[in-house]
């Protein structure tokens, strides 16, 4: 795996920054209430159902040819057909630059391809669109990781975790890092 130069500490920087934003004004106000009963503590659905809520509106979009290009990305990322989605993410990112789930598909994509810088601009541009993205969050731990920098990761999936803290996985990821670091001598 070829690693590139990163500034992991400078990107987790900014995206600290972009999560302590309010959501913009143009985000779905169906959100805010998803992410109220996701974060409380007794929740009236599955959680699971609650994060299928809110992936279903970030995937969302009043143009029905963008959704239906959406979807055909995500095909091509599944099929491992990743110049067929870079062209319609490329140009969902064009055409709907306030798609925050645009950036974060082309974010998704470049991590898949390993490249890592391009996925953490997209990840940012991700943030400064819905700047509760959990899945962006959780996708810039899994790259400072990658690059070697596990304090990052856990800095970028506890706040992940701190918007959804039913993500088992990424909660089993990150004790595993804090275990890491507390057996390691000071």
């Amino acid at each position: 795996m070829l690693r590139v130069s990163l500034d992991i500490p400078a990107a987790l920087k900014r995206l600290l920054a972009l999560c302590d934003r309010p959501p913009p004004r143009s985000a779905p106000k169906r959100l805010d209430p998803l992410f109220r009963e996701l974060g409380g503590a007794r929740l009236k659905r599955p959680a699971e159902e609650i994060g299928d809520l809110i992936w279903a509106i970030w995937t969302d979009h009043a143009d029905d040819d963008a959704v239906d290009a959406m979807h055909a990305a995500i095909g091509h990322i599944v099929a491992k057909d990743g110049a067929g989605a870079r062209v319609l993410l490329d140009d969902l990112c064009r055409r709907h630059p306030d798609w925050a789930e645009a950036w974060n598909k082309r974010a998704t994509l470049a991590f898949i391809e390993e490249r890592d810088a391009d996925a953490v601009e997209d990840i940012l541009e991700t943030l400064a669109r819905e700047p509760r993205h959990y899945g962006a969050m959780a996708g810039f731990g899994q790259i400072a990781l990658r690059q070697g920098q596990p304090a990052a990761a856990l800095a970028a999936w506890d706040r992940a975790l701190a918007l959804n803290p039913h993500l088992s996985d990424l909660a089993a990821a990150a004790d595993d890092l804090r275990e890491l670091f507390a057996g390691r001598p000071n």
